[in-house]
């Protein structure tokens, strides 16, 4: 079976946390983003939001991709923590903005790091989540007269179907399941068309 993407865990929604530290304003959010350009896009409207916050620091996490920023505050008190709160979150593909609207007392290093890595932390912990479980894409073949055999067995199983499409010969379907079915719902469609049935994976693009 061809190499599919591992499974992970990522926020339902978009989501916020508000906090404020020694009269500084401290606005999280939280959201999915499943390409380094849509969590920049996700900062940008933030930034556009609030033009008069003094800080957005950030991080995102997407796979093995990931970025962070100060924006202004010391090195290392910002992004890095925000970033550390989410890979301990255990989630992926998520871009966390902490909007700061400085309120007069300095934070200190510690005090920063508490504020941002704190928020981000607690933003993520009740943020609502689901797992995401990448499918296996499959190009499944059958004549006419086992049409009805197809759709029962994919009624067995927990598929995604594509459009139909017909040739003289029978219908040519694009179907998506859970890697641990797919050799479960080869072999059992194989048996019930005694072999006649064209089982293809399609490989990711």
């Amino acid at each position: 079976m061809s190499e599919l993407p591992r499974p992970f865990t990522t926020l339902a929604g978009s989501h916020r946390h508000d906090a404020v530290i020694e009269n500084s304003e401290f606005l999280t959010f939280a959201e999915r983003a499943d390409t380094p350009e849509q969590a920049l896009a996700q900062l940008g409207a933030l930034r556009a939001r609030y033009p008069d916050a003094t800080h957005h620091c950030w991080a995102y996490r997407i796979g093995a991709a990931y970025r962070f920023n100060d924006d202004g505050e010391p090195g290392g008190t910002a992004g890095a923590p925000i970033l550390k709160a989410i890979e301990g979150q255990g989630v992926d593909h998520v871009m966390v903005v902490v909007v700061r609207f400085y309120g007069g007392v300095k934070l200190g290093t510690g005090g920063l790091v508490r504020a941002y890595g704190g928020g981000a932390a607690e933003c993520l912990r009740t943020a609502v989540r689901f797992e995401v479980r990448p499918r296996q894409a499959l190009q499944v073949s059958v004549g006419f007269e086992h049409l009805s055999t197809l759709y029962h067995q994919l009624g067995l199983f927990d598929t995604a179907r594509g459009e139909e499409q017909y040739t003289a010969q029978g219908v040519t379907l694009p179907v998506e399941l859970f890697p641990e079915d797919v050799q479960a719902f080869t072999q059992a469609l194989r048996d019930a068309t005694r072999g006649a049935a064209g089982i293809e994976e399609v490989t990711p693009a």
